[in-house]
């Protein structure tokens, strides 16, 4: 049996984040991954998703429609799907040798990592070793051990989810060819940006969606004009709506879908994608043997993402708290500065998101569905694209920006829809740290013409 100061089971950003950070600061650290090092995010995620955006992005551009691409001077474009998705894998690897780089000083075991029973603070590895692919397994004990499993997507059970063409984001990510219609199961992030690209690639896209609204946890106001910008696209929208089963039709799949209100409807696709969420990666973990507490959610977590075993910590996805890579990452940093007895103050009530639909849409703090449901009194400053230099300069006059504050003037949240938004909203969350004010953001010079001065425009002078 090998002993280290900490295990880490997992190798995406929770997991090798806290790797590179805890082996930085002397820590004997052990990273035990099962598949490839990057987890979801850089393999079948963030990454490969927001290449196909970039590419999207700029096939908006260069439509012989766009009336912005005519103005720009820019001829129709032709779309090599195979370049795309070169330049995709291209990206990724490039990425994923940088990590290997960053990782020196920790002992990477590539394998599937569970709890063993009866033995305190152990795991058994099934290594991933063998021309044949046979495992051979090994046992590692540390002072503490780090899970970040993360997600795997869900698989709703509903007739038809095996039928071919029907597809998680991980297999639309390795598709072939831009498929002539898509259905997507589910409005939320991965659903939004994946409709989004398949939409700009010339795909013809329909969502169906059982809440009333795209991405619940946005701002209403915001997600409202962003799925008439899409609907303007042509991509059509079924809200309100549960897919009731899927059959195979000429080649393709005929999804049957139910309203709230009891209405039934059909419609043809080439491909679906089941994109209804994702459930903490918990299944080959052994958790009973050790005795760790977690439900359909994840892994229950005390303060600094302690579970109720002593020693062991939980971070990002498995924990069921909040499905983003870059909380995953301070999570994972943040339990090992509480083994090394340092406090970071990071405070995990301001974190940005960003979802990477055309126009893009990105926020940090509450809604304003979220203050009036709790009762508190606040005002709305807003500014819009179509008055901003930089945007109409750019032919990117689609959108809004919203700030809003308490009776003070204290910022609660920002919410953007528009070009550059992912970007943008990290002088709100830097803001917010510091308790600024809207007044603060009336002192601060903006250059110009950029889209930043959409931020002093809303609040005014």
């Amino acid at each position: 049996m090998k002993h280290t100061d900490l295990i880490i089971i997992g190798g995406g950003p929770g997991g090798y984040e806290a790797a590179a950070y805890a082996a930085a600061k002397g820590m004997d650290v052990t990273l035990i991954e099962a598949s490839r090092l990057g987890g979801t995010c850089l393999n079948v995620g963030c990454i490969p998703t927001k290449c196909l955006c970039h590419s999207a992005e700029i096939a908006d551009m260069l439509k012989a429609e766009n009336p912005s691409a005519a103005g720009f001077g820019q001829l129709p474009s032709i779309i090599d799907f195979s370049k795309v998705m070169e330049r995709k894998n291209a990206v990724v690897e490039t990425l994923r040798n940088g990590l290997k780089e960053s990782l020196r000083g920790v002992n990477i075991v590539m394998g599937k990592a569970s709890f063993v029973k009866g033995k305190d603070k152990t795991v058994s590895v099934a290594l991933n070793v063998g021309e044949n692919g046979e495992n051979t397994v090994s046992e590692y004990q540390a002072d503490n051990i780090i899970v970040a499993t993360g997600s795997v997507p869900k698989r709703l059970p509903i007739p038809g989810m095996d039928c071919e063409g029907v597809l998680t984001s991980t297999e639309l990510l390795a598709i072939d060819h831009i498929p002539a219609s898509l259905c997507v199961m589910g409005g939320g992030v991965v659903g939004m940006e994946f409709a989004s690209i398949f939409s700009s690639f010339g795909t013809k896209v329909s969502v169906v969606e059982f809440l009333p609204e795209i991405l619940p946890n946005f701002d209403k106001n915001i997600v409202k004009r962003l799925r008439q910008s899409l609907k303007g696209k042509g991509i059509d929208f079924h809200l309100k709506s549960a897919v009731t089963g899927i059959e195979p039709k000429d080649g393709g799949l005929t999804v049957s879908y139910k309203s709230d209100g009891g209405k039934t409807g059909s419609l043809d696709a080439e491909v679906v994608l089941s994109a209804v969420g994702r459930a903490a990666n918990t299944a080959s973990l052994n958790l009973d043997d050790a005795g760790i507490e977690y439900t359909r959610a994840g892994i229950t977590t005390g303060p600094n993402y302690e579970t109720n075993v002593p020693g062991i910590y939980a971070v990002g996805d498995i924990n069921g708290r909040m499905q983003l890579a870059h909380v995953a990452k301070y999570q994972g940093i943040h339990v090992v500065n509480h083994l090394l007895g340092k406090d970071d103050s990071v405070d995990f009530g301001i974190v940005p998101s960003a979802v990477f639909t055309s126009p893009t849409v990105a926020m940090v703090g509450q809604t304003e569905e979220q203050l009036k449901k709790d009762g508190v009194a606040y005002k709305a400053y807003k500014s819009f694209y179509r008055a901003n230099g930089k945007a109409l300069a750019e032919g990117q006059s689609d959108g809004m920006l919203k700030v809003l504050s308490d009776a003070s003037g204290k910022i609660l949240g920002v919410h953007i829809l528009g070009a550059n938004a992912a970007d943008m909203i990290h002088e709100a969350a830097t803001l917010m740290n510091f308790s600024a004010t809207v007044d603060d953001v009336r002192r601060i010079i903006h250059a110009h013409p950029t889209l930043s001065e959409l931020f002093s425009m809303a609040v005014g002078s």
